[in-house]
């Protein structure tokens, strides 16, 4: 390995999914960062799918895509969101992706005719993508790799034997293991229970790893005996064991929580590296501002994934951030879009945002609720409120203007109506317009032109802007005369072809809907243009 200096940082997770292990290593690399330190992080995964792509959201929440186009799990959002590191393909690796690369390397003889195997051949792809991270920067000082799933899990067997061959193979003085587990509160018996994490470090220990930090995910507190206790139990030191407590103010005020227990200064003394000069004052702007907001704003967010917490992870995100900038306290309304259905009538949409200062609809595939947010298009547009659509929310801005506005009834996407009258939404082969791309969806950060005097152009104050995209479908140019003249203004278009991807109205206070995810490219440290001014133009309503 050409990096030298580089050190891992390995997070595992123990008795139960869901505890933090994303939302953990990322706190780690902002308090790394803090002390002037670079970094990187890997997301590993054990399913077979090759990506979460085609997976339900109900199954594994949102889809997170980075710059260069890759579909990730959500905790890459919450990597990049946290830190400055720059997260692409290589950061996210899945087993389908390490068995198809050692397939389709046997298939064309890079085996030499040898049995194929987990051990060496797999779990050698493995450390390989790790490596080839380490090796394209040779000023990374740390790689942070979170190991999906739950120690005890079949499917993680080869990624935790990877990283315990790594542990071997590079030593103690490069690699540190943290291993995050529960440490329950029994009520009715009034005090914590450390069995489930010490069956869990006993699971971990009989594939060899031996668990350096343990981050004790827990309600309340851990006293000094009861660290003492896991600490014995669990062969660790008693200062390594970590109370990772739940925060019920923000997940922002988490790298906080595990600076007070010294986390990121444990880590570099295993490393016998320098706690360095420790500056975080952008966080620090950030989260008192977040504390200390001046006024409130009530934001509904309408999705037919809504049921689910983390199907619109980004957005709620980038909501809280737009409110940040704005001094003010947020209060996210989640509307299932089923609801919708069943309004007879305007008093009943009424009912449902009373109060509400501004709507938004996010991006999701499928036909399923489009009828009911086109419902929900037209009250905003009726009413003024300012409103900001997300990739479906374009495809439906577009067919309630084409219906409402211009009288073409019946107007629709070729994706849920492929025989409609009026396809003002439909594929670029359809339309008789060259593809010049590789797959059926355009995928990562593309250049977007926004034209002159127009709200989404005052918003960004740029000519030209950078968005990453998700999607197939795209607005049918000849219908843009149509929709001009009746006050559809295209605010942003390809740089290239014109393709539309960006509109707004002429006559509303703020109704703009874009076709690429702006979500994606929201940091606490630096909010979105377009979810502040969406905000922004809320408080106001």
């Amino acid at each position: 390995m050409k990096n030298e200096k580089v050190k891992f940082i390995f997070v595992t997770g123990g008795v139960c999914s869901s505890l933090g292990k994303g939302i953990s290593m990322a706190s780690l690399g902002l308090l790394l960062e803090g002390h002037n330190y670079k970094i990187s992080l890997i997301k590993m995964e054990p399913y077979l799918n090759v990506n979460p792509g085609g997976m339900s959201p109900f199954q594994h929440g949102e889809v997170y895509v980075t710059a260069d186009g890759a579909e990730t799990d959500l905790d890459l959002g919450y990597y990049e969101r946290f830190t400055h590191a720059k997260l692409a393909h290589k950061n996210s690796i899945s087993t389908g992706q390490i068995y198809d690369a050692v397939i389709q390397r046997e298939r064309r003889g890079g085996y030499m005719g040898r049995t194929v195997q987990v051990i060496p051949h797999i779990t050698d792809e493995i450390k390989k993508r790790i490596f080839d991270i380490a090796n394209e920067d040779l000023d990374l000082d740390f790689i942070l790799v979170e190991i999906g799933g739950t120690v005890g899990d079949i499917e993680s067997v080869p990624f935790l034997e990877a990283i315990r061959q790594i542990r071997q193979e590079q030593g103690r003085e490069r690699v540190l293991n943290v291993h995050l587990t529960l440490v329950p509160v029994i009520y009715v018996a009034g005090e914590h229970k450390t069995k489930p994490t010490q069956h869990s470090v006993k699971e971990l220990m009989k594939l060899g790893i031996i668990p350096d930090i343990l981050l004790a995910r827990t309600n309340i507190a851990l006293s000094d005996e009861l660290k003492a206790k896991i600490a014995l139990f669990c062969n660790v030191a008693k200062r390594n064991v970590i109370s990772a407590e739940d925060i019920n103010d923000s997940i922002y005020e988490i790298p906080y929580m595990f600076s007070r227990n010294e986390y990121d200064k444990i880590v570099l003394e295993h490393f016998n590296m320098p706690v360095k000069n420790f500056n975080i004052k952008e966080w620090d702007k950030f989260t008192s501002m977040l504390r200390n907001p001046k006024k409130k704003v009530k934001i509904a967010v309408v999705g037919k994934y809504i049921t689910l917490q983390d199907a619109y992870r980004s957005v709620y995100e980038a909501l809280i951030h737009g409110a940040v900038a704005n001094e003010a306290q947020l209060e996210i309304v989640k509307i299932d879009s089923k609801d919708i259905e069943n309004c007879k009538n305007d008093e009943a949409l009424e009912k449902i945002f009373l109060g509400i200062q501004g709507i938004l609809i996010s991006g999701e595939l499928g036909s399923k609720g489009i009828e009911d947010e086109i419902e929900v298009i037209k009250y905003a547009r009726l009413n003024k409120i300012p409103f900001l659509g997300i990739n479906l929310g374009f495809y439906c801005s577009i067919i309630e203007f084409a219906r409402n506005v211009c009288g073409l009834q019946g107007a629709n996407t070729t994706e849920i109506a492929p025989s409609t009258e009026h396809p003002v939404v439909s594929l670029l082969e359809e339309q008789g317009l060259p593809i010049d791309r590789s797959d059926t969806m355009r995928l990562g950060a593309y250049q977007c032109k926004l034209e002159k005097n127009t709200i989404i152009h005052k918003v960004y104050n740029s000519d030209i802007i950078t968005e990453r995209y998700r999607h197939r479908f795209e607005f049918t140019l000849k219908y843009k005369g149509l929709l001009e003249k009746s006050g559809l203004v295209f605010g942003g278009l390809q740089s290239q072809a014109n393709l539309a991807e960006a509109v707004e109205l002429s006559d509303h206070p703020w109704f703009i809907a874009t076709i690429y995810h702006p979500e994606f490219m929201s940091k606490p440290i630096n909010p979105h243009p377009l979810f502040k001014g969406f905000v922004g133009a809320a408080l106001k309503n």
